[in-house]
């Protein structure tokens, strides 16, 4: 799986060690003899307890805030930021409201579905698909056309669409371009391709990730226009597509939903709304199969 790290590590091992510490940690006793702090004590007071836990010095820069309300009435929800070297990343904690326990990870109302709000951010219209349109069961996924593990997953999607004829495949895009430079315009060619028909669209997909390999960012212009010639295109209508703006605005698009929804790496994929960065295939089958035995609502 090929991810994006702004600052490697730094704050995947802060939240592991939180995390840690919220469940060895005793819960400290509570205090009826003093007022609870007010907000700008709690975010200095967690400030200084996360650069001390972490040897976060002057040269880290951390934000913290604003406290917002959480699904429960006695912690505050409070976004995080660390910068270092000019890079950033972000999270969210928790903190009680008296400021003494602070705690990591998903906050769930158990009453609600968990994965409405992400399908909430989910824009299918517009987008390469194939299969029922009134699928009970949509699987959305984002990926990179350089990425090798992408690749894999593409090979393997053939099957997960034979075995299960009854589902809605959705293709987006998130090209990853700090690590992958010929993946975003071999996304424009794909979208070029949608753009004049979009059944021409997946032979497309199959040639680029088919040929991935012989790819190079000196070639992909020509690789994509021969790939356009193959799949029954007008090629001179697909190099104007291809210098058009219409298509790298689709592209960036599809990559800023991906942001919305917390997608960080390729490929990822949503089933019904659940993420499974990876796309790894048996966990894929297990929540189709999962969605596709529930009761229709």
């Amino acid at each position: 799986m090929l991810r994006r790290r702004f600052v490697p590590l730094i704050l995947a091992i802060f939240f592991m060690a939180v995390s840690s510490a919220a469940q060895t940690q005793p819960a400290p006793a509570e205090s009826h003899a003093s007022a609870p702090p007010d907000s700008a004590q709690i975010l200095k007071t967690t400030e200084a307890f996360v650069r001390k836990l972490f040897a976060w010095g002057p040269n880290f820069k951390v934000k913290l805030g604003p406290l917002m309300q959480s699904l429960s009435p006695n912690f505050y929800l409070v976004p995080l930021e660390v910068t270092i070297n000019g890079q950033t990343d972000s999270g969210k904690i928790f903190v009680s409201k008296d400021g003494k326990t602070l705690i990591r990870g998903e906050m769930f109302d158990t009453a609600a579905d968990p994965f409405v709000d992400l399908r909430s951010k989910l824009h299918t219209e517009g987008h390469p698909s194939k299969g029922p349109a009134d699928a009970r069961v949509t699987l959305v996924e984002f990926a990179d056309y350089q990425c090798p593990h992408c690749r894999e997953l593409h090979d393997q999607m053939q099957t997960i669409e034979t075995k299960y004829p009854q589902i809605r495949l959705v293709y987006e895009d998130f090209p990853i371009t700090q690590i992958h430079p010929w993946a975003q315009t071999a996304a424009i060619g794909a979208r070029c391709a949608y753009m004049q028909s979009p059944d021409a669209f997946w032979k497309m997909n199959d040639s680029i990730f088919g040929d991935q390999d012989a790819i190079s960012t000196e070639n992909v212009w020509d690789k994509l226009v021969g790939f356009a010639a193959q799949a029954g295109l007008d090629t001179d209508a697909f190099k104007t597509c291809m210098t058009s703006p219409e298509p790298l605005k689709a592209v960036e698009a599809d990559r800023q939903q991906g942001v919305d929804l917390g997608v960080d790496s390729t490929p990822t994929v949503f089933v019904n709304g659940r993420p499974l960065p990876g796309g790894e295939i048996t966990t894929l089958e297990q929540y189709i199969d999962f969605d596709l035995a529930a009761q229709p609502k």
